[in-house]
């Protein structure tokens, strides 16, 4: 709907004079319209004041601002955007009355939606955080998962060590036990040899005496 006035009433509009900051100087020769105007889409309030086609007031309501009652029919505020102090003179107390009440209510108004602006803004700033956070998790729960799988295939790897271990032990024992047997066969082959040995010294003993036998007996029948 955009900005809408939502009171109007009629005023002597002042500043105050930039010199002395003392002394209030007249804006209009005659009361002029004082408008109240709300905009529902920004929610902002604005008092707004013109002189035929000059606008002598312009002031967007601030949670700051104050409307302060200087008289019975006398109030003025301060416009820091503007840079001046604004002064309203009313026909009647009721006049004045009526803009105090707005400008407590538009001031309220602008300080809850500062408020809810701010609660906006800390609740997308802890949206972000926790979405870091989530990440951050996850990041975490996968190096869990991979520390786990690593854990997993060092268990498997110390175990087939342990079990190569375990058959490298039973090879030395075999390895050991072939060595004594063949050691053994070793000794028997030579002492085999020896007897082999020996039982040929014997063989050719026996054969020569045999042999001085047979030439005995050869003689023996000769001389016969």
């Amino acid at each position: 709907m955009g900005e809408q006035p939502i009171f109007s009433t009629r005023a002597h509009v002042f500043q105050i004079d930039p010199n002395t900051k003392k002394n209030w100087v007249p804006t209009s020769k005659h009361a002029v319209t004082v408008s109240y105007f709300y905009d529902s889409t920004r929610n902002v309030y604005r008092i707004i004041s013109l002189d035929g086609s000059k606008a002598i007031i312009n002031s967007t309501i601030t949670p700051n601002m104050t409307f302060t009652k200087t008289s019975q029919k006398f109030g003025q505020w301060a416009d820091s955007r503007a840079n001046t102090v604004y002064g309203l003179g009313f026909s009647s107390e009721h006049h004045l009355s009526k803009v105090t009440e707005l400008e407590c209510v538009s001031s309220q108004a602008n300080a809850v939606h500062t408020h809810k602006t701010e609660l906006n803004q800390t609740i997308q700033e802890l949206e972000e955080t926790l979405k870091v956070k989530e990440e951050e998790i996850e990041r975490l729960k996968q190096e869990i998962d991979n520390a786990r799988e690593l854990q997993e295939q060092r268990d498997s790897l110390t175990q087939k060590l342990q079990e190569v271990e375990i058959r490298n032990k039973d090879l030395e024992g075999q390895l050991s036990d072939l060595e004594q047997r063949l050691e053994r066969s070793q000794t028997e082959q030579e002492a085999f040899r020896n007897n082999l040995k020996t039982l040929l010294e014997i063989l050719d003993g026996k054969i020569f005496e045999l042999s001085e036998l047979r030439d005995s007996l050869a003689k023996l029948l000769e001389c016969s």
